[in-house]
């Protein structure tokens, strides 16, 4: 590609970008959700984060194996026991990225 196509590309990926997610805040005043629907996108940010956690926790590239000596597993154990605790999603993520580094830099797994 030449230096006039990227800059083409990357012209139009910003326009599209700002054209997406500028729709809800151009015409969002005049779109009525339904409440059955606004129920569920409460669990979107959740799933979301299940989908990008989910596959590297359980998914160690080295051994392709769900055990225990796999910090990341055990971190994830962790957080889950800390959210269960504490019901806080934010706190959950810090304290399971907090648990996991830990492990590595104090080298038990």
């Amino acid at each position: 590609m030449s230096d006039v196509e990227i800059w083409i590309v990357i012209v139009a990926l910003a326009i599209s970008t700002a054209i997406t997610r500028s729709g809800f805040w151009l015409v969002g005043h005049k779109v009525t959700i339904p409440r059955r629907v606004q129920e569920m996108l409460r669990y979107a940010p959740s799933c979301a984060l299940a989908a990008i956690i989910g596959p590297d926790l359980l998914l160690e590239p080295s051994t392709q194996a769900f055990t225990l000596l796999n910090a990341k597993v055990f971190a994830g154990i962790a957080a889950v026991g800390w959210y269960l605790w504490r019901r806080n999603m934010l706190e959950t993520i810090v304290f399971g990225m907090l648990f996991f580094t830990a492990l590595r830099l104090l080298h038990l797994f």
